[in-house]
């Protein structure tokens, strides 16, 4: 199936919200709430905000089929995690969320299976 074909579009889309779903039931199970889900703004997008008192997780789902083309969480290289440090900064800006520490989880769902890296960058 072509990279173009809405059919692995649809798929794809139905992976990443599944592996969203599935991180989000990892940090409720946890004790954390849930923060925000894909917050946008112009600069981009982050997927999953949770929080537990004062700690602040920035997790960015990356979800794949199979790891035919590499794992999942190797999709987040240094040009992801910039922008995602920027986001960040701007989203604690905007929400007058201070006094946190703040940490970047990556959630990389290969199949069914969930992988939390805690403190990924």
């Amino acid at each position: 199936m072509a990279a173009t074909d809405p059919r692995h579009t649809l798929a794809a889309v139905a992976r990443g919200r599944w592996g969203e779903d599935q991180a989000a039931r990892h940090y409720r199970r946890a004790g954390f709430q849930i923060v925000a889900r894909n917050w946008r703004c112009a600069d981009g997008e982050i997927d999953l905000i949770a929080r537990h008192g004062d700690l602040v997780v920035i997790c960015e789902t990356k979800a794949r089929r199979t790891d035919r083309f590499g794992p999942a969480a190797g999709a987040v290289g240094a040009r992801k995690q910039q922008r995602l440090r920027r986001l960040t900064a701007r989203w604690l800006r905007e929400t007058g969320t201070s006094g946190v520490t703040v940490r970047f989880d990556v959630a990389a769902v290969t199949g069914v299976d969930l992988e939390i890296i805690v403190g990924a960058f």
